[in-house]
């Protein structure tokens, strides 16, 4: 069996895993940017920026998120393209929509055609970091916009009254006390997000579930040293094991920074510690 599990192909779905890691670490900051500048934008004082951060929150919640995934991969692709081939190709005269064919000049082309694999996965996974960005940081935008309104008004006037710039208001008492209420609902959102990544396999990345299901299904002798009937079951049993026990390490996480957050706050979680000490 230890040997069965360190074959080149088990490798692969250990890869995977680190593969799922980075894509967490590397979406829950831009998503984070991403829901930062959305907030700010929607409660910005500029009519227009206020309507474009109200849509972002709007359209991106209101559409189901699978929907997204498929269309901003396609869109990025086409949009990154299309920018290169008047850049790179401006002498180029043939249309570059040709029915339902999207055509551009070689030099043009994300990746190049000549490039190596290891080029193809990485802009596959660039593509699918900032589609789950753009996605998740709309939710983001929506849990930290709350955030800022759940703040008292009361403090930004007490602010306001010692002379402090609506800017200095913004830095100085707004956002550092907004985590507090935002904490909870961006921590459903990073659940959210965990359970989200199997999604990867719908944009063409070889993950945990592309694997699972690859190395669980029957195996006859002549494809692989190792013959076995469909395993499938136990594989998957093997992912929920995984994914379980992230979320649960990730709530004792969040639990902690949550106390810490919220020690001596004029919160329902300060007050429960208050009473906890006494």
């Amino acid at each position: 069996m230890l040997c069965y599990l360190t074959t080149g192909k088990h490798m692969a779905i250990y890869v995977s895993v680190l593969v799922v890691l980075v894509l967490l670490a590397i979406t829950a900051v831009t998503a984070l940017i991403f829901g930062f500048g959305g907030a700010m934008a929607a409660r910005s004082r500029f009519l227009p920026l206020s309507w474009f951060g109200k849509g972002y929150i709007a359209i991106v919640r209101g559409v189901p998120d699978i929907a997204f995934f498929l269309f901003f991969v396609l869109a990025l692709d086409i949009g990154f393209e299309m920018l290169r081939h008047g850049i790179k190709c401006p002498d180029w005269t043939a249309p570059i929509w040709q029915g339902n064919d999207f055509v551009v000049c070689p030099e043009a082309k994300l990746p190049l055609g000549n490039a190596p694999q290891w080029v193809h996965e990485t802009y596959a996974f660039f593509l699918a970091v900032l589609t789950f960005s753009i996605v998740f940081g709309a939710f983001a935008a929506n849990v930290l916009y709350g955030a800022m309104r759940a703040v008292p008004r009361a403090q930004l006037e007490t602010a306001e009254a010692y002379g402090m710039t609506h800017r200095q208001t913004f830095w100085r008492v707004l956002v550092p006390q907004m985590w507090v209420y935002a904490l909870p609902g961006l921590s459903n959102l990073w659940m959210v997000l965990i359970k989200a990544t199997p999604l990867l396999f719908l944009l063409g990345i070889e993950d945990i579930v592309y694997w699972a299901r690859e190395l669980g299904g029957s195996k006859t002798p002549r494809f692989t040293d190792y013959p076995h009937g469909d395993w499938r079951m136990w594989y998957f049993l093997a992912l929920l094991v995984f994914y379980l026990a992230f979320t649960r390490v990730s709530e004792i996480a969040l639990d902690r920074i949550m106390r810490r957050l919220t020690h001596g706050q004029a919160t329902l979680a300060g007050e429960a510690q208050r009473k906890a000490a006494t």
